[in-house]
């Protein structure tokens, strides 16, 4: 009797190949302890040294072909396709610290890929994707938040300069501006129209004449946004992204990467606070721990019910992100890809909610309280969570896009 022949096995593809590289690097070149408490999130760097252990995390991953994987070489990458997603998932798999430079690498980088001169994205991508220059975002002024096309930051020619200018205005909730050596800035260089009157630009921030950075304290007790205020601070026209009065348009651009719906995957893995799991395995080793009446509070049936419905949501938002690698599965190019922000942004947040419910009144103990459990990361993340369901477009702005520009809805 003859034995049944072999499966066949897969050939390996190099996408394979790099999965392997990139699980066995991270495996040897883990960083030791960072020497200080880290962040939950790159937004939250506050301290030099945070930075300074952040940034050489960066430099190590760039180096070793992790971050930049899918740009092009020429423009500091390594020119491959598909790559950089495959390393994101082993970065975060790993649970390695976190890429600081998320402005950089999430909003700037494909802005100034898809719109720069050649000659500046050959200037500016290769320091961006090593974390060597840090970079920040000028859109919200404190007069145009949600309304992002009223900004009314300013651009004048420069007498000393001809064909340059001079910028004035002020803007709010710059994350990472008081390290910041660049920034990405929606001006306005015409009044006569609302959107056409924008323009985009890059500009130095660190030791440019004219710029003032001043730290805003959040309730956390953190100082990772700012308020960037200019006085005729000088802004050369060849930092032009797009052409004069497009600056809506390249927004745009900025807009869709920094909501997870942009054509180039953002070099993103990893986890602050020294690894600590804000996600529904660390929810239920909180709520395995934490008791209630002498018992753990895992055993609550109506926590439990919770639970499940989190890790259902969790599990669907995971489920999602594959589905939207086949365009055979997805009907709306954007379906999917514009729901990344809204969702993920509420789900953090109900799962921080779900975590001081689970804690009890000793949810109220902080990071300096050594009896607060967890450290007082949960209580961190809850209040954090309220900037992540503003920043980049509101909710309830996500909610209009999606139905406007996915299901046809009239607008609102």
């Amino acid at each position: 009797m003859t034995s049944p022949p072999e499966p066949k096995s897969e050939p390996r593809t190099e996408h394979d190949e790099f999965r392997e590289y990139c699980r066995a690097w991270l495996r040897d070149n883990r960083p030791p302890p960072a020497p200080v408490r880290l962040p939950q999130h790159p937004i939250e760097t506050m301290t030099r040294a945070q930075l300074d252990y952040l940034q050489a995390w960066q430099r190590r991953c760039y180096d070793a072909g992790l971050v930049g994987a899918d740009y092009p070489v020429e423009y500091g990458g390594r020119g491959h396709k598909g790559f950089q997603r495959i390393a994101n998932e082993e970065m975060n798999r790993a649970r390695t610290p976190f890429l600081v430079n998320m402005v950089g690498l999430g909003m700037a980088a494909p802005t100034i890929y898809h719109h720069a001169q050649e000659e500046l994205k050959r200037e500016l991508l290769p320091p961006l994707l090593s974390g060597e220059q840090i970079w920040c975002q000028g859109f919200s002024e404190p007069g145009s938040g949600s309304d992002l096309a009223s900004v009314q930051a300013s651009l004048t020619p420069d007498p000393s300069a001809p064909g340059d200018y001079l910028l004035n205005g002020h803007k709010v909730w710059t994350s990472l501006a008081h390290f910041a050596q660049w920034m990405i800035l929606l001006v306005r260089t015409s009044r006569e129209h609302k959107h056409k009157g924008l323009s985009y630009y890059v500009v130095p921030v660190e030791g440019h004449r004219g710029v003032t950075v001043r730290p805003l304290i959040k309730m956390t007790g953190e100082a990772g946004f700012n308020e960037v205020i200019f006085e005729d601070t000088p802004v050369k026209d060849a930092w032009r992204l797009g052409a004069t009065g497009e600056g809506w348009s390249v927004a745009m651009t900025t807009l869709l990467h920094e909501r997870g719906a942009g054509p180039l995957v953002t070099p993103a893995g990893g986890v602050g606070s020294e690894g600590l799991a804000h996600n529904v395995r660390g929810l239920v080793t909180l709520a395995r721990e934490q008791r209630r009446n002498g018992r753990p509070a895992a055993e609550d049936p109506q926590l439990r019910a919770r639970i499940a419905a989190l890790a259902i949501r969790e599990r669907g938002m995971l489920e999602n992100a594959k589905r939207a690698r086949s365009g055979a599965l997805v009907e709306h190019p954007m379906r999917l890809p514009l729901q990344v922000k809204l969702a993920s942004t509420e789900l953090a947040q109900d799962l921080a909610a779900a975590a001081l419910e689970v804690e009890g009144p000793a949810a109220s103990l902080y990071l300096s309280d050594e009896r607060a459990p967890v450290g007082g990361q949960w209580a961190l993340a809850y209040m954090n969570s309220f900037g992540a369901t503003i920043a980049a477009g509101t909710s309830e702005i996500q909610r209009n896009i999606l139905g406007e520009r996915v299901l046809g809805l009239p607008k609102s």
